[in-house]
């Protein structure tokens, strides 16, 4: 099996899943090509999946340790719906056809920790192995590197700061992944491989303005994720509040493709968007990078003008159903089943 393959059909991704050994470990990405974490999702991939080709062309086993798929969840949406797929870029990690691990937006860290985790392992299942068979294992793992860590738009409760109104108007920001520093001299075992140096000078102050650049950039990316983008409370296909679920609906009926992010699942662009935006509710609907307001503003806009959003949307043949899906995939950084 080649190290990666993109799926063309259902017929295709079955033929691999049969195929794989038990010892592969699968690595399926669902993307969509209109969003753009996607697209960085598959920067990410291409990079980890060169290291372990390299690693392998360079090791006396004739085995790959680990394959990846690449799977369009808008064409193959009977393959995407089997596994739960609301969000993308959406990672799944297979071994022996049992599903491993879930990794939702493109965050690089969790990324290459979570293939890490697992293709290092790659034909040790089921089998003890002595230290010196372990350690050959673990040689298969891509080699240590230093990177600096760009920002990442991210991705997939109801209470009384958030409510459908919201003010038209653009915002102008960029963040980054926020990373964990381990605390103590030595790693422990939920601490990252690798952690930001603390540069000579640096105070808590100039961390806390940097961690907010950080979150400004990371904001900014997210609300240019696709060409509309809407923050809710919950997923639209489980809306979390009312007024997410009228604006979801009103979407639709204009047969408008968008984006989603459902806030519930981040607190830290929930809290930090209502600064970014200066709009501290939700939902909130944004085309083109810039803020058209909540559900009480795209109502006005729908009623003023009858074309307001239809630039984006579906096309649609004569008497026929839509060419696409009405409801876009998006990007989310929330766990299972929210970038």
């Amino acid at each position: 099996m080649s190290l990666t393959h993109d799926i063309t059909n259902d017929a295709d991704f079955h033929d691999q899943l049969r195929r794989a050994p038990d010892s592969l470990l699968l690595v399926v990405n669902f993307f969509a090509h209109w969003a753009a974490p996607c697209k960085q999702m598959h920067t990410i991939l291409t990079e980890l999946a060169s290291s372990y080709s390299s690693e392998s062309a360079s090791s006396s086993s004739s085995s790959e340790p680990i394959a990846f798929l690449h799977v369009n969840a808008e064409d193959l949406v009977a393959v995407a719906d089997s596994y739960g797929v609301e969000s993308v870029p959406y990672l799944v990690l297979i071994r022996g056809g049992e599903v491993l691990e879930t990794v939702s937006g493109s965050n690089q860290t969790q990324v290459r920790s979570a293939i890490e985790k697992y293709a290092g392992k790659a034909g040790a299942a089921g089998r003890e192995q002595p230290k010196a068979a372990a350690a050959a294992t673990t040689a298969q793992l891509p080699p240590a590197q230093t990177v600096e860590i760009k920002p990442h738009p991210g991705h997939a409760h109801n209470d009384g700061d958030d409510h459908g109104h919201g003010g038209s108007g653009g915002a102008n920001g960029t963040n980054g992944t926020a990373i964990q520093i381990p605390s103590g001299d030595a790693p422990g075992p939920h601490d990252p491989s690798t952690a930001h140096e603390m540069k000579a000078g640096t105070t808590p102050e100039t961390s806390a303005a940097s961690a907010k650049e950080e979150l400004h950039n990371r904001l900014s990316s997210l609300v240019k994720a696709a060409p509309v983008m809407l923050f809710m409370k919950g997923t639209p296909s489980v809306p979390q509040c009312g007024f997410s679920r009228q604006l979801v609906g009103l979407l639709r009926e204009r047969g408008v493709r968008y984006g989603f992010f459902n806030i519930l699942a981040d607190e830290e662009v929930r809290q930090g968007l209502k600064e970014f935006a200066d709009w501290p509710t939700f939902p909130q609907l944004w085309t083109g990078g810039e803020l058209v307001g909540g559900l009480d503003i795209v109502k006005e806009e729908v009623e003023k003008d009858p074309n307001f959003l239809m630039e984006y949307a579906v096309k649609r043949q004569p008497g026929g159903p839509d060419s696409a899906p009405a409801s876009a995939l998006a990007s989310t950084q929330a766990p299972t089943a929210t970038s």
